[in-house]
């Protein structure tokens, strides 16, 4: 799984492809750019989903680990 700031900078880079493919009508890499988005907003929210998990895990142990 990757980090918030990597999913950052693949965000952005899914825009600036997006808005190359939009600049020169490049369907494709249009496409790409907002694949490459997609994916990124998907790690964000798989990580988000990650974290409260073991925030509820982290809840209903005892300090001992039971």
């Amino acid at each position: 799984m990757t980090d918030k700031s990597e999913n950052a900078m693949d965000k952005l880079k899914g825009k600036a492809k997006e808005a190359a493919g939009k600049m020169t009508g490049d369907r494709r890499k249009e496409a790409e750019g907002k694949s490459d988005q997609a994916k990124a907003k998907t790690d964000d929210a798989m990580g988000g989903a990650a974290d409260r998990a073991k925030g509820v895990k982290d809840s209903l142990t005892d300090d001992d680990g039971r």
